[in-house]
Order: C-alpha cells, then structure tokens, then sequence
C-alpha cells in the first residue's frame, strides 16, 4: 500500500511540473538540398488518415484507434519504413518540414496502437519516471536513433521557427490540436498549418473566453516563446487566427489568463 502510494505522489509530481523541452538544433539535420532530386510518397500515410480520421462537425478530429485493422497496421508501419530509409538531408527543405511531420505523427499512432486500448499517452515511456514516450529512441533515420522530443524540438522548431509546428505535429490528446486529415507534403504544407491554426484558436481546445478571462492550452504556456514575448504578442497571434466573434472578445479582454490540458486519448469509437 505505501508502495503504491509513493508511485501516485510521483506520478501527480512528475505530471504536475511537466514542462516543454526548450528547442535546440542538432545540427546534423540542418542541410538540406537546394533542388529537388526525389519525391517522396506518403501516399500510405493517407490511406490511414483517410480510413482512421474522424472529423466532427466543428472540425475537430479524431482517431478510431479501435477499429485499425491488421493490414492497415501494415500498411502504416511499411509507411514508416519507407520514410527511415530516406536521407532526410537530400530532401529541400519544404520537403523536410512534411517529411518530419508525418513521421512524427505516424510514429505517435504507431506507439498508440501497439499499447491500445490506453487512456493516455502519458502512461507510456520506457523510463520509470517517464510522462510519455517523447524520450524514448523509438525511429532510426540515417543510422541514428532518434526520439520523437529530436524531431519536435532539436529539428522542426529550430530549424523553421515556425509557431505553426505546434497546430501540426500530434500528441495523441485531446486537447492536443487536430491531428490534420490530410498528409503533409512539400506543396501542401503552409494550407495545412494555416488551417490547423485556425481550427485550434477557434475550438475550446485552444482557446475559450469566460466572464473570468481567459483560458488557453497548456501548450501557449509551454511554448510561449514561439508565439511571442509575452501574453500580449501570444494574445496578438490568437486574434490573427480568430474568427470575428472570437477577435471581439480577445480585443476586449479583461482579467488573468489561465491554461488547461486535457491528456486524455484523441480516441473515437467508430
């Protein structure tokens, strides 16, 4: 009993200060090609999104982790083994940013279902204090093993410094945003991010105004420094995106901001 105890005080603490890891560029993924010299297909990736992705009426998204059949786990792990044996770095760079989105997003639904059925991501790690599998060598590009914490924070951030990364690359959760229904490619990346803004700002999953202020996702707290300085310049991007009925309200805000996560699965039963 005290054993048990002392794993849910450590559980609570560990989830409790959580906090974003800091972008730092490795830079052995920084080069890129100047022209383009292969495609690459994620063609796979769509048939998944295509069959698992479920959209609501308010344009939030969904995944029928459940109903994956065993061939379509095929499907997507020989999608993954496609992208491992590419060299990233022979890819320009609008085709890198696809390339790493996809393969994170893959990866995470991948890791999903070998443990399904899970309430969360946050129950998986292979370390004993882990909160997730974001630490865990799980990919290997280019015979280095790679975490899925490298391509967020040591590859796409750094390198792209674009606060749009966050509406793209998808934790599993609910209140993560939208997990985008179409794969992302060399020529359909900046509609993607432009549209996975939009949806997320305008979705209490990002964004909700009360009578008492203001409540955002955790991940304008965690990552407060892609958006901006400050609330003020965070504030500023969230109006950039909002809707006019939204837009009103954040220009006449008033009280503190707070911000929510909700770690649960991003699951549907279909």
């Amino acid at each position: 009993m005290k054993l048990l105890l002392v794993l849910i005080l450590n559980t609570f603490f560990l989830s409790s200060l959580w906090a974003a890891p800091a972008k730092k560029l490795d830079q052995y993924w920084f080069p890129f090609s100047d022209e383009l010299q292969s495609t690459v297909s994620h063609s796979k990736w769509q048939t998944i999104l295509d069959q698992y992705v479920i959209t609501t009426p308010d344009e939030q998204t969904f995944f029928s982790y459940s109903t994956v059949s065993p061939n379509d786990r095929k499907v997507l792990q020989s999608y993954l083994n496609d992208l491992v044996a590419i060299d990233p770095l022979a890819l320009t760079r609008a085709q890198q940013k696809a390339y790493w989105i996809n393969l994170y997003n893959a990866k995470t639904v991948d890791i999903i279902l070998e443990n399904y059925p899970i309430k969360s991501i946050t129950k998986l790690g292979k370390g004993f204090f882990s909160f997730g599998p974001w630490d865990d060598k799980v990919l290997t590009v280019n015979d280095k093993k790679i975490t899925l914490n490298d391509i967020e924070h040591r590859i796409l951030r750094p390198i792209y410094n674009d606060a749009r990364i966050h509406y793209a690359v998808n934790c599993a959760s609910y209140s993560c945003p939208n997990l985008a229904a179409q794969a992302y490619t060399a020529d359909n990346t900046e509609k993607l991010l432009e549209e996975g803004a939009k949806q997320y700002v305008n979705h209490p999953r990002g964004v909700s105004v009360t009578k008492n202020g203001l409540t955002l996702s955790s991940i304008y707290s965690w990552y407060q420094v892609d958006f901006g300085n400050n609330e003020k310049a965070l504030v500023e991007h969230l109006k950039h995106y909002a809707k006019p009925e939204l837009k009103e309200k954040l220009d006449s805000i008033t009280g503190k901001i707070t911000y929510d996560y909700n770690w649960d699965l991003n699951d549907i039963k279909s």
